[in-house]
């Protein structure tokens, strides 16, 4: 996941027409930003920047999820917004997950049948793919 976010990141940066002068990250450093940066343990507590732009990531991500609802109506994403619940671990047992799932996490392939031990491989395999 961590991957997956660090390219957002880089990817997000590249296509702003105002280039910034300095980034401030929240908890770890990226590399080839190309403009200098500075990682922040907790910023979200402690920049109000940073605080800011993870109010407005978890507001549309809500509102992406309350649109798949139309969708995707078996899953109940306008409740929970992809949040693992009770409600969404019932719905992906009765239904199995949808395209927008992501397999990254593990109930979701759970919910298509792999087991816990393959569950784990996958992790560690993931991990050693990371480094």
């Amino acid at each position: 996941m961590h991957v997956a976010n660090v390219e957002a990141l880089r990817r997000s940066l590249a296509r702003l027409e105002v280039r910034p002068s300095y980034v401030l990250t929240d908890g770890f450093p990226v590399d080839g930003l190309e403009v200098p940066g500075l990682a922040m343990w907790k910023g979200d507590r402690v920049a109000a920047c940073i605080s800011a732009a993870s109010v407005i990531a978890k507001v549309t991500r809500d509102r992406i999820m309350t649109d798949l609802h139309e969708t995707y109506p078996v899953y109940d994403f306008a409740t929970h917004k992809g949040y693992i619940t009770s409600a969404h671990s019932a719905a992906l047992t009765e239904h199995g997950p949808c395209e927008i799932h992501r397999r990254r996490f593990v109930n979701v392939r759970r919910a298509e049948g792999e087991t816990q031990e393959e569950a784990m491989l996958r992790e560690v395999e993931a991990m050693e793919a990371a480094r």
